[in-house]
């Protein structure tokens, strides 16, 4: 399991494991980590763990928070990875960690309107592609824009039947991505962005980031899903930074 190391001036302070969904950390009492200390914000920032992988998130602290020295918002953590906030530190331990932050930045989804944004969807789809080529593979129509091919149903899912998304609105209307990893980051960052992971009991959509402004979770059949994993089924309709996609299991 992932964990934390909290240290000061090279002394460590105390070890958490990230065993829940969502961990808080700031200087009030009721975060899951806290740290008292004025450089602290009250509610500083939160640690989303899905699967092997968790994602940091500023809440908008006053002091900021950093990422071996470097001023974040939002990163894709990986083993070893050291939190600053303030004169504490909190390096991130998960040997099984596979998040990839370039890849987070680049969604899959770009929102309609957007001129790249079958390039950039063609992109996306390639990476994953040549990434797990045994279970994935893409030609191009004539115009660039991706379309994937036939994937065998139980192909890279341990089983359990391939899902995937068909874009319903927007630039890409009528494509479909094959959910052929484990995790899959879908949204535009700034936005709204979210993750669905392929999970035993099936698969799951959690919010990761809204606009700054308010939460603004993902919608499903038109409802928001809120701050928790949501179990997503067969003929549901996700509306993600204003995109709608309809999920579908492949038979």
């Amino acid at each position: 399991m992932a964990k934390l190391v909290l240290s000061m001036n090279g002394a460590v302070q105390g070890e958490f494991q990230l065993g829940k969904e969502r961990i808080s950390i700031g200087r009030k009492p009721d975060n899951d980590i806290q740290i008292d200390n004025l450089a602290v914000s009250g509610k500083h920032a939160l640690i989303i763990t899905i699967l092997d992988d968790s994602f940091l998130e500023d809440l908008g602290s006053t002091n900021g928070t950093y990422v071996n020295g470097k001023l974040v918002k939002k990163h894709a953590l990986r083993n070893g990875d050291v939190i600053g906030l303030g004169k504490h530190e909190l390096k991130y331990i998960n040997e099984h960690a596979t998040a990839d932050d370039e890849e987070f930045e680049k969604t899959m989804i770009i929102r309609p309107g957007s001129a790249s944004a079958a390039v950039e969807a063609a992109k996306a789809v390639e990476k994953a592609a040549a990434r797990a080529p045994q279970v994935a593979s893409m030609d191009h129509t004539a115009g660039g824009t991706p379309r994937m091919a036939p994937v065998p149903p139980a192909a890279a899912a341990g089983g359990m039947p391939l899902a995937k998304l068909q874009v319903l609105n927007g630039p890409i209307a009528g494509k479909e991505l094959e959910l052929t990893k484990a995790l899959i980051t879908l949204g535009k960052p700034g936005t709204q962005v979210a993750v669905i992971s392929r999970r035993p009991q099936g698969y799951f959509l959690t919010h990761i980031e809204g606009d700054g402004k308010n939460d603004n979770y993902p919608v499903v059949n038109n409802t928001p899903i809120g701050p928790q994993a949501y179990a997503i089924k067969n003929g549901d309709i996700i509306e993600l930074a204003g995109i709608k996609m309809e999920f579908s299991l492949v038979k």
